[in-house]
């Protein structure tokens, strides 16, 4: 694909459409807020899928435990939404993570990916928004590299450019992944954690004040949220959700961007030089307060 074309899907567009969404939802408390988010969005957003990622951490026993809690949760989140029609589009993702950078971790979730993005186009294409290690979308663009020209990869992994490394879980999770999202010249709009997704935060007085009574998904969010926070119990706290921003960037004027050379994910937890990379966008600035405000004007509706 050429760079005009890569520029021209990079722009954030500005009428309904349909996306997929990848995340390790049991992960943390980000995700749900996002898919909840994503959901109440349905003036600017369809949602045509959610697939379930892998992870391993204090959560779960290992990618495949981590990725089967996250496919349960999701589906949890989807009662609390009433959104029951939307179940037969969960899908289950990767086990583990890629091993090379030449063959797919083979799952449920890629190859739906794989035969839907097949039924748009270049002109309209579908929009995948990741908020996981990106083992399942990468796995799908070598099972079918065509697909890189029907999609858009809205991906929240790394660190900001500045940040001295790039150890942020998503990406360091799978790198051979990262490496394929970077490079394979499928259109891509970064959002990085530290130095810029980690300014959304928010605190316990905020989300008792706005979000808690409005509804069983509201009093979910704010329960599991403060549940997660026992580090600072007793002490003032605000929380990520960095989650969100990812599907932000597709439904209003939440965040500042600009184009460059798509950079390199290296195997030692830095980004490569790539000045002739495919253009790419990356997310340098959130406007916390209007999106805060938007999320929990959106999440309230329920």
């Amino acid at each position: 694909m050429d760079a005009i074309k890569i520029l021209k899907k990079l722009e954030r567009p500005t009428h309904k459409v349909d996306v997929v969404l990848d995340t390790d939802t049991y992960n943390e408390i980000d995700d749900q807020f996002a898919l909840s988010y994503m959901l109440a969005c349905k003036e600017k957003l369809c949602c045509k899928a959610i697939y379930a990622a892998p992870f391993y951490n204090m959560h779960s026993t290992g990618p495949a435990d981590g990725m089967e809690k996250s496919y349960q949760e999701i589906l949890h989140l989807l009662t609390l939404m009433e959104r029951d029609d939307l179940k037969e589009s969960v899908y289950k993702g990767s086990a583990g993570y890629l091993e090379n950078e030449e063959t797919p971790v083979i799952s449920p979730a890629a190859e739906h990916l794989c035969k839907l993005a097949m039924e748009y186009s270049a002109e309209e294409p579908l929009y995948v928004v990741a908020i996981g290690a990106i083992t399942n979308i990468a796995s799908a663009i070598l099972m079918k590299p065509e697909i890189t020209e029907r999609i858009v990869v809205v991906w929240l992994g790394g660190h900001a450019l500045h940040w001295p490394d790039t150890k942020e879980f998503n990406m360091a999770q799978d790198v051979a992944a990262a490496r394929i999202i970077f490079g394979c010249g499928v259109p891509l709009v970064q959002i990085p954690c530290m130095g810029v997704c980690s300014s959304f935060a928010i605190s316990e007085a905020e989300l008792l004040y706005w979000l808690k009574g409005k509804n069983r998904l509201c009093d979910y969010l704010v329960q599991h949220t403060i549940d997660e926070v026992t580090y600072a119990a007793g002490k003032p706290w605000t929380r990520v959700i960095w989650d969100v921003t990812a599907v932000a960037w597709l439904t209003g004027d939440f965040t500042e961007s600009y184009i460059l050379p798509s950079a390199i994910p290296e195997y030692d937890h830095h980004y490569g030089s790539n000045p002739s990379g495919h253009p790419m966008r990356y997310i340098y600035h959130i406007k916390r307060d209007a999106l805060v405000q938007d999320l929990f004007d959106k999440l309230g509706s329920f």
